[in-house]
């Protein structure tokens, strides 16, 4: 049986304090809070799906927070927002290559008869199947993409 995402960050931030990796785990500790704070907030017990929700979010934040910092010139804030991007994608589900989002994409496209931008709602409506396995960032650019060629 797979450890519980819940668990595995837990024994990760006792393993990063072993190894004295500061970074490693005050990024994790960030990450286990945020997981605690709903079921205090909630007062439920989280399983892996909801978790995997709060780390979705959590992942979202990040990339706009570097795209931020890269916009600012901030190389040091974008690099550490990369390097927790990184850290969360651990804990996420394998995602799938662009190749296979691709394809997907292409076969929705074709089922919801998707003309042109316009109906890129009805895409990703018919796309949220996909976002275990990709973030809706890169499935929307995807879309876009295909979408206007």
């Amino acid at each position: 049986m797979e450890i519980a995402i819940k668990n595995r960050i837990l024994n990760d931030i006792k393993e990063a304090m072993k190894a004295k990796d500061s970074k490693k785990r005050d990024a994790l500790r960030t990450l286990h809070s945020a997981l605690k704070q709903v079921e205090i907030d909630k007062r439920i017990e989280l399983n892996d799906e909801d978790c995997l929700g709060i780390l979705k979010t959590a992942l979202k934040q990040r990339e706009d927070a570097r795209e931020s910092y890269q916009k600012a010139n901030r190389d040091d804030l974008a690099e550490k927002e990369n390097y927790e991007i990184n850290l969360i994608m651990e804990y996420m589900p394998k995602q799938i290559d662009d190749v296979q989002l691709d394809a997907n994409l292409r076969d929705i496209i074709a089922r919801v008869e998707a003309k042109d931008l316009k109906d890129l709602g009805k895409v990703m409506a018919e796309a949220k199947s996909l976002s275990s396995v990709a973030t809706n960032k890169r499935i929307a650019d995807m879309a876009k993409k295909l979408l206007s060629s």
